[in-house]
């Protein structure tokens, strides 16, 4: 059995210099740790491939989430792949640093806190996070434009060869759903997610019209059906700890320079999810 620990962060950022320094300052506190991405690691490949190479080599496994950032097509990077083909490459980057994917069996934590499946997941959104009286995916949008609230996803994830992003969500709910399905019988679970599975977490954003961007009702009850002992997000750039049918819930972003400085915690640490 590890004697390490199972630990958290999301939303690296890597492209602003910051951020990247506060990567460099990234260490197990013992070689048996495993550490868990949950998207947002950058916009651009070869920024996505140093970070992944770095914390591969200190980290005893590393498992990735995607974020909608390291889906972006920027017009800075070298790849012009969009869509299912870019995610596809995203995978085979991982795959060839031994980081696990969505695509990969699911690993099992056999450390303090465990056995546990980790179960990373990629489900995007489909803009069912709607505000109060949006009742259609149109309306919600006509909100969030008029209020100037809008993702940069609508110029830069592209869902191809879908029709659209929310059409990709349906299929990859289906799919994860498959897949969580066929876990090992018995064994908690500890899911990672780019977004939150719950709407909850998104009801403090400063700005509500950029819940569409953030998740779908179609993850709302994963936390219980496939017995999540946690649930590690990021995203939302609001890092906390939360509780829904009395399972915890991680928020474990690092965020934009602007946002992490003020705040007294050094900037970097890593969230322990198990043991608890």
């Amino acid at each position: 059995m590890p004697n390490g620990s199972l630990v958290a962060i999301s939303d690296l950022h890597v492209g602003y210099e910051r951020n990247k320094a506060v990567v460099e300052g990234i260490r197990p506190a013992s070689p048996d740790d495993w550490l868990l991405l949950a998207g947002d690691v950058a916009e651009l490949l070869d920024d996505f491939t140093w970070a992944l190479t770095l914390l591969r080599d200190r980290f005893a496994k590393v498992v990735w989430a995607p974020g909608n950032h390291e889906l972006w097509t920027h017009p800075a990077d070298r790849s012009p792949l969009r869509g299912v083909a870019r995610y596809e490459h995203l995978v085979e980057i991982c795959r060839s640093l031994d980081v696990v994917t969505p695509e990969d069996p699911y690993p099992i934590w056999d450390g303090a806190g465990g056995p546990a499946v980790i179960a990373p997941l990629f489900v995007l959104y489909d803009y069912t996070f709607r505000p109060e009286g949006a009742d259609t995916t149109e309306a919600a949008l006509e909100r969030a434009y008029e209020a100037g609230v809008v993702c940069s996803d609508e110029m830069l994830l592209h869902p191809d060869p879908y029709p659209s992003r929310a059409a990709w969500c349906a299929a990859r709910l289906k799919e994860t759903e498959r897949r969580l399905e066929e876990r090992p019988d018995g064994l908690p679970t500890v899911l990672v997610n780019h977004y939150p599975l719950v709407r909850e977490p998104t009801r403090i954003l400063r700005y509500p019209e950029f819940a569409l961007w953030c998740g779908t009702t179609g993850t709302a009850d994963w936390h219980l059906r496939f017995q999540a002992a946690t649930v590690v997000y990021g995203h939302l750039h609001i890092p906390r700890t939360t509780w829904h049918d009395g399972v915890r819930f991680e928020e474990v972003s690092l965020g934009y320079p602007r946002e992490w400085a003020p705040r007294p915690t050094v900037p970097g640490t890593l969230r322990t999810i198990l043991p608890n």
